[in-house]
């Protein structure tokens, strides 16, 4: 019998959560560390970008990514500190572009509730993510 391919969460250990946006989608996946010190999914999440969404700039697309699978994953990271794994600087083109941008503002009024901190990554080590939003179907979460 082979291991499961899921792994339930334990609320004792961080989660890691890397989080990737493509031209009409945004997906995510949330991680812990097994025993074996390797990371296991305990989650993915994918959504399709409506049409409106879809017209967005990349930062745009990439930032709505994080408040949106971070709304979705509040029952597990919310009150304990987190990493985010992303592979656009996105917090920090919305510190500075957010101005008098209505939607900016609360992406970032959002994001405060969380305790995490954000980590560059390459797109080439973001596979999970990045596969889970180039998929070209309904809002999923497994």
């Amino acid at each position: 019998m082979s291991d499961p391919v899921l792994r339930a969460p334990d609320f004792d250990k961080p989660f890691l959560v890397t989080t990737d946006a493509s031209e009409h989608g945004v997906g995510a996946v949330l991680m812990q560390k097994g025993p074996d010190q390797e990371f296991h999914p305990v989650m993915f999440l994918s959504k399709k970008l409506s049409e409106r969404e879809s017209n967005w700039s990349v930062s745009e697309k990439e930032c709505y990514a994080i408040v949106y699978v971070l709304e979705k994953l509040r029952p597990y990271v919310w009150g304990q500190h987190f990493h985010l794994q992303t592979d656009h600087a996105t917090l920090q083109w919305l510190h500075t572009a957010m101005g008098n941008n209505k939607k900016h503002i609360r992406w970032s009024s959002a994001l405060q509730d969380f305790n995490f901190d954000i980590q560059h990554i390459s797109g080439a080590s973001n596979e999970v993510a990045d596969a889970l939003s180039r998929e070209n179907f309904p809002e999923s979460t497994v």
